[in-house]
């Protein structure tokens, strides 16, 4: 199933990054806050359109975004979250 959002609203897909303490042991996303780096699934046609948007942000870009922004939604056993173009905060560049 392919998602298609709306508007100027972005779907994301967030990196799940391992994280170990100094001492080695591994922590669990379970024990951790939740990430605030995604890679981008999908954008919708507002800003595909949009001759100044189209260049910041693309699919398959990693982003930074606001902590409680967006809906966390679940297809096809992924967890995806929709957010609004505003809520993005950075493009990471590698």
């Amino acid at each position: 199933m392919n998602l298609k959002p709306l508007g100027d609203r972005v779907v994301i897909k967030k990196v799940e990054v391992e994280e170990k303490t100094k001492s080695g042991i591994v922590l669990p996303s379970t024990a951790k806050e939740q990430p605030q780096m995604a890679e981008v699934v999908a954008v919708g046609d507002e800003i595909a359109n949009d001759e100044k948007k189209k260049d910041q942000i693309k699919v398959n870009d990693k982003v930074i975004f606001s902590k409680y922004a967006g809906t966390e939604i679940k297809v096809d056993g992924v967890e995806y979250t929709i957010l609004k173009l505003n809520d993005i905060l950075a493009v990471v560049e590698e």
